[in-house]
């Protein structure tokens, strides 16, 4: 997988990587409302065969788009491959904080779109982690499989019609190393 040069830019086959070999990811500030983003990133993770650990102290034992939350890191029952902040920029160094103290430990730092701190980054990095800031995984997936342009979604075309459905269910594409990039 290898080290970004800088957080600036990150190339497809790094996040591919990432996203490749992670199993288990935890999301750290996953929302008590059910409409907002980091409950969209907990379902459509998991139903991408990811084991998601929805974290918030408020809904511990409670069910996050069908997943069982935690209050805390450290009470997660397995180990976690990634850990998904969805928190202020100024709260990463504590999340870093309970991150670092996690055995084993993750494998993955991913700060959420507007979620950037150099310096917990440099921590994280300083502890053999790989870190990623201010990206969504649902959108870098998404956009990796070539899901988000399934609909028109920046295809530069724009439609009347409705696209046609596919069968029943979600679609579900993989990240192989044969998928291209559509840039």
């Amino acid at each position: 997988m290898g080290r970004p040069l800088n957080h600036k830019r990150y190339d497809d086959s790094f996040i591919r990587g990432i996203l490749d070999t992670v199993k288990s990811v935890a999301v750290v500030g996953a929302s008590q409302g059910d409409d907002k983003p980091s409950m969209f990133v907990v379902k459509y993770l998991s139903e991408r065969g990811y084991k998601v650990f929805p974290i918030n102290p408020g809904r511990a034992g409670q069910l996050v788009a069908g997943v069982k939350a935690y209050a805390q890191l450290k009470d997660v029952p397995e180990p976690i491959d990634m850990v998904d902040v969805f928190r202020r920029s100024d709260a990463v160094p504590q999340i870093l904080d309970e991150v670092l103290a996690l055995s084993p430990l993750p494998k993955i730092f991913w700060m959420q779109l507007g979620v950037v701190n150099e310096e917990a980054a440099a921590r994280a990095e300083a502890a053999g982690m790989n870190v990623v800031m201010n990206r969504c995984p649902k959108i870098e997936y998404g956009r990796l499989s070539r899901e988000i342009g399934w609909v028109g979604v920046n295809t530069r075309m724009l439609s009347s019609k409705r696209p046609r459905r596919l069968g029943g269910g979600v679609q579900r594409l993989r990240l192989g190393p044969g998928i291209k990039s559509p840039r």
